[in-house]
């Protein structure tokens, strides 16, 4: 079978192929269908960049068009991943550069980029098209400028939640006058002003632009005039929406709201004034994405807005939306599929606002189609979980985050066991879940007996004793990702699930109970895994092995052991005869 189609007419086959996993099992099938699937992939996602060495990725790829990498772990998003850890891209540019002349779309996310490394990839790849850094740091304006100069197609320049040094705003003037070809730029990180006459040049000589995300240094007042040159933009992120209340302002963004016949998504809106809300009201009724998350607008406004909105897919926004903001988007928005709820004060001691359960349980009466939730209050119970648990057994996504830990079930003052117990074993498609408040050992075994398809689990500042983790890694059978922060799991549970370590992605744990020996047991047992110790107050081995290390990474690798590692992160040796590594040298 493996020989009887011609090598065309298998590849015009396994283009349809989108899937990495489906990709993957094609080509275990025989020699044949490996060759002809390795030359044919375009596409490659690399889940973290110590995974697999670059050299290894482009001899086994060789026609790879676009690439997708991931760095640091996810806990850096909450400044838990120390300064100077690693995630680097520079060895992945300069291999790729040489091996991928035809590269056309790079996206990073959690990674260290330098102002060389967009100066080589606007350099190497003459036919690059899109670039994505998403929670990328290490760059200037400068590396900007040069993918600006030289990357005469590019297409897409999304920087979302980068940290980019601002050295000037003028890096938009770099595109070249010819410069017609961007569908998407999303510069909303930055932090200081762009050049607005370069910026309003460009939009006005690209007549595909679809995405737009300004930054808050652009006012609000010239917000008319590029939407006048973009009527045909599909996603918007607004600049400061701060200016002073003018009726001329207010008239000039009515009539460029009612011009854009194809807005979809909305955002941006920092320093939003109230008042010029009902400008974008023309557009509502066809927006499927807001996102609010900047906005300081108190939840009156927030409802008013929402209600405009009858088509609304995901909602982005503060908690100054209120449970009575939630129950309006619960009435109006019938086809919401995402909500994500911020804190708009997560330090504060005392809530802030009037944001409880009861908006959740309201959204998941009213809103059928809710399959994915995050959602920050202060106070939380059983019945309500409970009650969301029977509203939305669709859910796929469920990250509920208690601002104060250990906060129990406000009404009992028990754990929140039974709560989070039902939302896995009525929630049967979920993917992804995250816990707070008080819980025990229990939530555990209830996540461990029924939550069969989970793939990401984050916790912090939960559990009794090794006993919940064991639940975890023995009953868990899709688990890929699993992060804990404060929790009282160690060694034991840990070392009597190592195998189940070798079929994830990674794992990662701080501020928990695994020694330094076990550490040292989990490298020698687990020659596939990297396992790392990552601990800022000197060399783990100058205290007693049954000390708890600070943070332990273990992540799954072809590549063996990475050589970047900085002097605070251990790598344990896989030989007995040599316990760990520093720094990648031999001590």
């Amino acid at each position: 079978m493996a020989y009887s189609f011609p090598e065309e007419v298998l590849e015009h086959v396994f283009s349809f192929l989108s899937s990495d996993r489906d990709r993957n099992t094609v080509s275990s099938v025989c020699k044949s269908w490996y060759e002809i699937e390795r030359w044919c992939r375009r596409r490659i996602f690399i889940g973290n960049c110590y995974s697999v060495s670059p050299e290894m990725v482009t001899r086994r790829f060789p026609e790879v068009r676009a690439v997708e990498i991931k760095g640091k772990p996810h806990f850096a998003d909450f400044n838990l991943v120390p300064e100077g850890w690693g995630g680097y891209v520079n060895p992945w540019i300069r291999v790729m550069s040489a091996a991928y002349p035809l590269l056309e779309e790079m996206k990073l996310k959690r990674m260290v980029v330098t102002d060389e490394c967009l100066d080589l990839i606007s350099r190497s790849f003459k036919n690059f098209k899109v670039l994505v850094l998403t929670s990328c740091e290490g760059f200037t304006t400068h590396g900007l400028a040069s993918i600006a100069a030289n990357c005469r197609n590019l297409r897409e320049l999304d920087l979302r939640e980068s940290e980019v040094e601002d050295l000037s705003g003028h890096w938009l003037s770099h595109f070249p006058d010819n410069c017609t070809s961007l569908v998407s730029l999303n510069i909303s990180c930055l932090g200081s002003e762009v050049s607005f006459s370069a910026l309003e040049r460009l939009v006005t000589r690209c007549p595909n632009l679809r995405t737009l995300r300004l930054n808050r240094a652009v006012p609000l007042d010239k917000l008319p005039n590029l939407l006048q040159r973009a009527p045909q933009l599909v996603e918007l992120g607004t600049g400061a929406c701060s200016a002073e209340i003018r009726s001329d302002i207010f008239s000039n963004l009515t009539e460029a709201f009612l011009a854009c016949k194809k807005l979809r998504a909305l955002s941006g809106f920092w320093d939003v004034v109230p008042a010029y809300l009902p400008a974008m009201y023309p557009v509502c009724s066809g927006i499927t994405s807001l996102n609010l998350s900047y906005a300081i607008v108190q939840s009156p406004d927030l409802g008013k807005l929402v209600s405009q909105c009858r088509n609304l897919q995901r909602l982005w926004v503060l908690d100054y939306i209120e449970d009575t903001g939630l129950e309006a988007l619960s009435l109006f928005c019938k086809d919401l599929q995402e909500l994500r709820v911020f804190p708009s004060d997560p330090f504060g001691a005392e809530p802030n606002v009037s944001l409880t359960e009861k908006g959740l349980v309201s959204v998941s009466e009213g809103c059928p189609k809710l399959q994915s939730v995050l959602y920050f209050c202060h106070q939380m119970s059983n019945a309500a979980l409970i009650t969301i648990a029977k509203n939305r057994p669709n859910l796929i996504r469920f990250r509920l985050c208690i601002i104060e830990p250990h906060a129990p079930d406000y009404l009992t003052l028990g754990p929140l066991d039974t709560g989070f117990g039902a939302i896995v074993e009525n929630c049967k498609e979920l993917r992804r879940l995250s816990l707070s408040g008080l819980l025990s050992d229990r939530v555990f075994e209830y996540i461990g007996t029924h939550a069969k398809k989970l793939e990401m689990l984050s916790i912090a500042f939960a559990g009794d004793s090794d006993l919940g983790l064991h639940h975890v890694l023995s009953g868990c059978e899709s688990l890929r990702k699993l992060e804990i922060r404060d929790c009282p799991f160690g060694d034991k549970a840990l070392l009597a699930n190592a195998a189940k370590l070798e079929t994830m992605r990674s794992l990662w744990m701080s501020s928990c109970s695994v020694s330094f020996g076990a550490c040292k047991l989990l490298g020698q047992k687990l020659p596939g895994l990297n396992v790392e110790v990552i601990d800022e107050r000197g060399h783990p081995g100058s205290r007693p092995e049954s000390c708890p290390v600070e943070k332990l990474y273990i992540y799954r690798t072809v590549g063996g052991q990475r050589v970047d590692t900085p002097d605070f992160v251990w790598t344990m040796e896989k030989d007995e005869e040599e316990v760990f590594l520093t720094n990648g040298l031999t001590e």
